[in-house]
């Protein structure tokens, strides 16, 4: 998946400049720019900021068929993407040790649940 060619067509379609998008979301020009460009990967609270600033759920960047090529991935709720983003953000400071027990819990509920 191509973020940055996935947020240029969005834009695009909605005839917006990366200007616009910087009034609305203070990220800088260049900064989309380089996004755009394949450059640099935005986090996903970056991503809900552009996203809001072209009035998308932030899950239609990860949607299917949204020139991503991968028309078999399932497509995201906005509190799927919401939680995962939490995940994240909470994950980065655990070892891979922690990691690991933390996927084996999830698992081991998933399991449970599913029962």
């Amino acid at each position: 998946m191509n973020i940055g060619e996935t947020i240029r067509n969005f834009r695009l379609q909605r005839s917006m400049s990366q200007g616009d998008i910087e009034k609305r979301t203070g990220l800088l020009r260049c900064y989309l720019s380089r996004v755009e460009n394949g450059h640099t990967i935005p986090s996903l609270d970056t991503l809900a900021k552009i996203a809001g600033a072209m009035d998308l759920a932030l899950s239609q960047f990860f949607a299917e068929g949204s020139s991503n090529g991968h028309k078999g991935l399932p497509q995201l709720s906005d509190d799927e993407v919401r939680f995962l983003s939490q995940m994240r953000r909470y994950s980065a400071n655990l070892n891979d040790s922690d990691r690991k027990l933390v996927l084996a819990m999830v698992k081991k509920m998933a399991s449970s649940a599913s029962k």
